[in-house]
């Protein structure tokens, strides 16, 4: 039988490839925009046949119709890392979480502590060797396909044939669909005068040669625009996104200087224009591996000057780092944070940075707080935690004492509560 003829055998609607969906099952979607939305549609239309059927996925971009309060007992998500579409619902309590580093997720799957009976995926076309792409989110998609009992994908023209483990064969496929819908953009975060100091301080601290992961935001996106004069950057990270694509198109990147896996950027998902899912096509200089490939900090942090660039909501005078939760109401999720801080740890000449805006909500709350907020979830560790930067200034809290971490984060405090800190660094005795 030749691929074509497997193509056509396995082709069919939407509404028709539920039919490998039952009851209690789990179904796997990659990260952000590598959703499926004709699939997701159909399901959300036809949610109330199913019961106690989970949707799993980091970061939806889009509200299907199954994020609803009143049939969660048919179809429910459950989220590995909250974005737009969840969030509300992970505060108000009809959407559950699933709490790992992203690094550790596909083992996780594989050892069968998390639940992967059916992927919905985004594809390529299938090429001629019979192989499709999941370039948008090969993440921990790829160990859900080898643990499914069905793999059904979505082919759309506009997805990317990257290069890297991102590909699976027709003969593993269970149902494939068709749709031409233009992949979900996502436009590049406000940049503002906060976010452009902050980037500054950054930016001055990474010198040519060096490895770059870039986390989404204002504040590393603010980062990645001040890099455009830096000579032979490279690029080990989770997300690609437009940022980086400028940085290569600029000629700071060019992952000459890499000595782990040199001449290639190395990501697990995409995030951006259709400029950058164009970039992302059959490019050779470009490689989408699995999570437990890009995000593992033994792995990283063998490439040598490895500068990790990641936003945070809270940080306290011992270093502990809020990242997804405000309180207790969850926000985002662990996501890759952790994984990037080991291994820029790891790395000879590494650098992590912990980006924020030194104060919230017009001035009125200082991000830098005497202990984090009750019930917040603590994202990277006092023990992991490198520099610190706000509009203010920078933070080296490596190998220092419980004091001196707390001089230097009141340091790059909001001047308007370096006295309340201060006074309360004495009441803990740590000044």
């Amino acid at each position: 039988m030749t691929f074509k003829t497997q193509y056509q055998a396995r082709r069919c609607s939407a509404a028709d490839a539920l039919r490998h969906v039952q009851d209690g099952d789990t179904i796997v979607v990659p990260t952000g925009v590598g959703e499926p939305p004709a699939l997701l549609t159909a399901l959300s239309e036809q949610r109330t046949r199913f019961k106690g059927v989970e949707v799993s996925q980091i970061l939806p971009v889009r509200r299907f119709g199954y994020f609803d309060p009143a049939t969660v007992q048919h179809v429910r998500h459950t989220a590995y890392f909250f974005g737009s579409a969840s969030r509300a619902g992970g505060q108000e309590g009809w959407v559950d979480y699933r709490a790992s580093y992203f690094s550790e997720m596909p083992q996780l799957i594989e050892r069968g502590l998390m639940p992967a009976d059916v992927v919905f995926t985004l594809a390529s076309p299938m090429d001629e060797h019979g192989y499709f792409a999941l370039s948008l989110g090969p993440d921990y998609t790829m160990a859900a396909i080898s643990k499914a009992r069905a793999v059904v994908l979505e082919v759309n023209p506009h997805v990317p044939f990257a290069f890297g483990q991102c590909h699976i064969h027709v003969s593993q496929v269970a149902a494939l669909v068709e749709d031409e819908t233009p992949i979900t953009e996502v436009g590049l975060p406000t940049i503002g005068p906060v976010q452009q100091t902050i980037g500054k301080y950054v930016a001055d601290m990474i010198d040519d040669g060096a490895t770059l992961q870039i986390g989404y935001g204002g504040i590393p996106d603010a980062v990645v625009m001040q890099l455009t004069d830096k000579r032979d950057l490279g690029v080990h990270t989770e997300m690609i996104g437009d940022g980086i694509m400028t940085l290569v198109e600029s000629g700071a990147v060019t992952n000459r200087r890499k000595n782990h896996l040199p001449g290639r950027i190395i990501a697990t998902f995409g995030l951006g224009s259709r400029k950058l899912y164009d970039f992302m096509h059959r490019n050779p200089g470009l490689e989408m591996h699995p999570v437990d490939f890009t995000n593992d900090p033994y792995l990283a942090g063998q490439n040598d000057n490895l500068i990790s660039i990641n936003g945070s909501m809270q940080v306290d005078l011992f270093g502990q780092c809020g990242s997804e939760s405000q309180g207790f109401k969850p926000y985002s999720g662990t996501g890759g944070q952790s994984d990037f801080v080991r291994a820029a740890n790891r790395s000879r000449g590494g650098k992590s940075f912990i980006v924020l805006p030194s104060t919230a909500k017009d001035d009125t709350i200082s991000r830098i707080a005497p202990v984090l907020s009750p019930g917040t979830h603590v994202s990277t560790s006092k023990n992991d935690v490198n520099y610190v930067v706000t509009e203010h200034g920078v933070a080296q809290l490596r190998g220092k004492t419980a004091k001196e971490r707390a001089r230097a984060l009141i340091g790059i405090a909001h001047p308007r509560f370096r006295d309340e800190l201060t006074e309360a660094a004495r009441k803990m005795k740590l000044l």
